[in-house]
């Protein structure tokens, strides 16, 4: 299993101002990574690098902005070297009933949780890509699954990010395997877009911590849920297949 180390580059987490993305932030710090962390409140990253015992660079950036993505990407790059890792966990969840969802509203919603993610993923690309390596990480969730009342705007976006994810890698993997793409569902959380009794950011982030610095081409587009890899669903045939080979598929687990 190929692993990423500070060697490797430098990490961005994107949305790291507070939550899961301060809790991945500080992980990466402990373990001698300089991490990049972006986020649209300057004082809560200042607060997030309070909290690192490492190298945090605060970049304070919407990353619904796509020029202020462009910029600010270039920017770290010039200045830390090779990009090796980047977590998007950037999102909104604004919890609006569908007659306050006006379109205007919904759209800024998706602007962040989806076009921010491509926006990064882009931006990443333009220094990962001539190198020929690389990691993305998509903190993802099954919101599109079971939408929840007053969670169109996200349940789209996040389920349309994963997506994304596998259209990313039909357009890479072929060019740039050593680039490698990942989503992962961290679960409800004791955030402020989770809930009172979820798990604690700083447990899941141990977790998306681990997965994100595996770099190995067999996890281009894979999918973990928490510390779990989630399998592809099979047909009948392959689960004949299986059977009679006696071959059971077991999952990975961080």
């Amino acid at each position: 299993m190929i692993r990423i180390t500070p060697a490797d580059g430098f990490a961005i987490v994107t949305g790291a101002g507070s939550g899961l993305g301060r809790a991945l932030a500080r992980q990466l710090c402990d373990m001698g990574f300089t991490v990049v962390g972006t986020g649209r409140r300057a004082e809560a990253l200042e607060e997030t690098g309070a909290t690192c015992a490492g190298q945090f660079k605060a970049l304070p950036m919407d990353v619904s902005d796509f020029s202020a993505v462009r910029q600010g990407f270039a920017e770290v790059t010039a200045r830390h070297g090779a990009l090796a890792l980047l977590i998007n966990n950037a999102a909104v969840y604004p919890k609006r009933d569908v007659f306050d969802e006006t379109p205007e509203l919904f759209w800024q919603s998706l602007a962040i949780n989806l076009g921010g993610v491509y926006a990064c993923s882009w931006a990443a690309l333009q220094d990962m890509a001539p190198r020929g390596t690389g990691r993305i990480l998509n903190v993802a969730s099954y919101a599109d699954i079971a939408p929840l009342p007053a969670s169109a705007a996200y349940s789209v976006s996040k389920g349309a990010q994963r997506v994304l994810t596998r259209a990313l890698i039909a357009d890479l993997f072929d060019r740039f395997p050593g680039i490698v793409l990942t989503d992962w569902l961290p679960g409800a959380l004791a955030t402020g877009m989770g809930i009172p009794d979820g798990l604690p950011p700083e447990t899941a982030a141990q977790w998306g911590v681990k997965l994100a610095l595996m770099r190995d081409e067999a996890l281009n587009g894979a999918v973990f849920e928490r510390d779990m890899e989630l399998l592809p669903p099979r047909g009948l045939k392959t689960k004949l297949k299986d059977t009679l080979m006696m071959r059971r598929p077991r999952p990975r687990r961080l």
